[in-house]
């Protein structure tokens, strides 16, 4: 029979696990967690590609287009096929079908994007399809030691001292900095929604330091911040979100970010997101990295169509 076409049903994962083997990327593993039936609330359309093997209908491909709660001027979509059924066409008449059903999304955004690692099928299938790179995306590892401590022992110098999760002024600071970085994706981000996604127990957070300018007493103001997403240290990398104020002349961020960055790696490494339009955390990495103090563990792109 030919490939048939029809919406997400329960159990569907079960059966395409079983055609599409392991992941090709860990990106691809957290996609396939995304896969249910389709939603109006959320807004999700999901839907499978079912050939005949055997005289049975298998699944062998599916794909989904969603509207997310952020950054949600444009709609994530992910399409996958086995490997035996590729360059058949079935990705393609997925895509079409999901362009299809983003242009009846309730917030009459259509816009599709995708996040892709350089060098896989997912991303020779993306670029194929028309999509195009709008952002870069790297986890970078840095070393014990990898630069310089700062000396903190002016009292009326620049400050390190640990802050709440909870604290209102680190929350303002997080969602200004966030927003500020992704503006090439607007996120307008809410100082409720930074507690939600990023700094409450549920999102992983299990600590925070700050870097003021000078102390809090004198009117200090956080230059930069460190969110911490690994509960206990051991000697594997800890998972850190580094973010600065984007309000200080780009010098006064870069310093900022290095002066924080090296006191994290004074004795144990950390493990870094960066997207390339965080420029402050990209000039202090790069360096580090040309000089091998540092390594990029994984790499993304976000494509948009």
């Amino acid at each position: 029979m030919a490939v048939r076409y029809r919406p997400w049903r329960e159990g569907d994962d079960l059966e395409l696990l079983q055609v599409w083997g392991g992941p090709e990327t860990p990106q691809a593993e957290q996609s396939r967690g995304l896969f249910r039936p389709s939603s109006d609330s959320p807004w999700l359309r999901c839907i499978v590609a079912e050939d005949a093997v055997g005289g049975v209908a298998v699944p062998v491909a599916a794909g989904y287009v969603f509207e997310p709660k952020l950054h949600n001027q444009r709609l994530w979509a992910y399409v996958e096929v086995a490997g035996d059924h590729r360059r058949a066409g079935i990705g393609a008449t997925l895509l079409g079908m999901l362009r299809h059903e983003a242009g009846q999304s309730p917030s009459g955004v259509s816009t599709l994007r995708a996040k892709v690692v350089p060098g896989t099928t997912g991303a020779a299938f993306a670029e194929a399809a028309g999509f195009r790179e709008i952002q870069r995306s790297r986890i970078i590892e840095v070393a014990p030691g990898a630069l310089a401590v700062p000396n903190f022992a002016d009292d009326a110098g620049p400050q390190l001292e640990e802050a709440a999760t909870g604290s209102v002024e680190l929350t303002t600071a997080v969602t200004g900095w966030y927003n500020a970085v992704h503006a090439w994706d607007p996120a307008d981000m809410t100082l409720g929604q930074a507690q939600q996604f990023l700094l409450s127990d549920t999102a992983g957070a299990g600590g925070a330091v700050v870097l003021r300018d000078r102390p809090k007493a004198d009117g200090g103001t956080i230059a930069a911040f460190a969110l911490s997403y690994t509960q206990s240290r051991t000697d594997a990398p800890a998972d850190v979100l580094i973010g600065y104020d984007t309000a200080l002349r780009a010098s006064e961020q870069s310093a900022a970010v290095a002066s924080l960055l090296a006191m994290l790696v004074y004795q144990y490494p950390v493990q870094v997101e960066v997207d390339d339009s965080m420029t402050a955390l990209v000039e202090v990495l790069e360096p580090l990295i040309a000089a091998g103090s540092a390594r990029v563990v994984a790499e993304t792109r976000v494509v948009s169509d």
